[in-house]
């Protein structure tokens, strides 16, 4: 019997136990606010942010540079050697001779020779030396200078000269290439070449003497160098070697006178013997914060005018010391040197419309240039 009974309660265990293990379980959903999430691993991009284009690469060779021997044979003929004496006076003011030495180039196969005016100026005894060695004294009659533009041309007495191409100063471009060739150092002609690194630049020279319309360079030009050639690449003046600006810090910068600037003066010199400057008759000072606050001006821009000179073309126009000229024939003036420029490139004789500010009003004038007084 208790058998039975114990059979019967194992069989009893088992089914409950099987039951159990079958009932189904549905987990509950966990509350918005506190679902965890799985953030995701970032892939990498395998395409790029634009399309991909190959680097171009130039393939062709570059230009070779000309040749500057060319260059200096074409025109090495034509500069000459001069050899300058000028009366002085020694430590002791007892008189003295002092020897010079420049440079100039043959314009006309005549015998006619370009120099600049500070290379002869008061000289007393002048030689040329020809590229061939021949030497021939000068004659001081034939010296004609304009120390305006700081030119000169004399005359020696030969025939059948190689006489210099002479270019366009105004097609050359900043970085063009160029040649100076002069006595350099006085030591006979040689050659140095450079590019052109600035146009149309106006320089001191002293307190009364300014050159416009200059060619800034970096080849080399040394004392000797002055009245010498400045040749492009077809063996063509270009510039007159006229200064070199020497200072610390300062290193290859060399001027020479545009033939821009230098052929209508060399013109009259070879015609008439004398170049010919039309003249306003002012005297003028650059717009600065004391020539505002001095004058009570209302610009700052224009050329102020400082004196008037009696008789002169501006005075007998009506301008007036303090004036400000902003307009020189229909052309803008910003600066003292735009005036000055605006009236060298003039002509005796004409007549030019100026318009000047005096203090809130503007004035317009007319003003006829006449020949520039000595």
């Amino acid at each position: 019997m208790y058998k039975k009974i114990s059979v019967s309660l194992l069989i009893t265990l088992v089914t409950l136990f099987t039951t159990a293990c079958t009932i189904s379980f549905t987990p509950t959903a966990l509350p918005p606010d506190v679902s965890a999430t799985v953030p995701s691993q970032p892939q990498p991009s395998t395409s790029p942010v634009q399309p991909f284009t190959p680097i171009p690469v130039v393939t062709s060779p570059a230009q070779p540079l000309p040749s500057i021997a060319d260059v200096v044979a074409k025109v090495k003929p034509s500069v000459v050697a001069l050899n300058v004496e000028v009366a002085g006076f020694d430590f002791f003011n007892r008189p003295t001779t002092q020897k010079g030495a420049g440079s100039g180039w043959i314009i006309s196969p005549d015998g006619i020779i370009v120099t600049n005016n500070h290379v002869v100026a008061d000289a007393k005894l002048i030689s040329v030396t020809l590229d061939d060695g021949r030497t021939f004294p000068v004659d001081l009659d034939t010296v004609k200078t304009d120390a305006l533009t700081d030119l000169a041309i004399l005359k020696i007495n030969a025939d059948g000269l190689p006489a210099a191409r002479v270019g366009d100063s105004a097609r050359m471009r900043i970085g063009d290439w160029v040649v100076a060739i002069g006595n350099a150092l006085g030591e006979g002609t040689r050659a140095t070449q450079g590019i052109i690194s600035r146009k149309d630049v106006s320089l001191n020279m002293d307190q009364t003497e300014i050159l416009y319309g200059l060619i800034e360079t970096d080849a080399a030009i040394n004392p000797g160098n002055s009245g010498g050639t400045l040749v492009n690449m077809s063996g063509e003046v270009i510039g007159i070697n006229s200064a070199k600006l020497s200072a610390v810090g300062v290193e290859a910068t060399g001027f020479a006178i545009s033939t821009g600037t230098a052929v209508p003066v060399i013109e009259q010199l070879m015609q008439s013997g004398t170049a010919i400057h039309p003249w306003l008759g002012v005297s003028l000072a650059p717009i600065d914060q004391l020539a505002i606050q001095n004058y009570n001006l209302t610009v700052d821009k224009g050329a102020l005018v400082v004196d008037v000179g009696a008789g002169s073309p501006a005075a007998l126009a009506g301008v007036r010391i303090g004036d400000v000229i902003v307009s020189f024939d229909g052309k803008n003036v910003g600066t003292v040197d735009n005036l000055i420029q605006g009236i060298r490139q003039s002509r005796v004789g004409q007549s030019v419309e100026i318009i000047v500010l005096r203090g809130a009003s503007r004035n317009t004038v007319t003003a006829d240039l006449v020949e520039r007084p000595n």
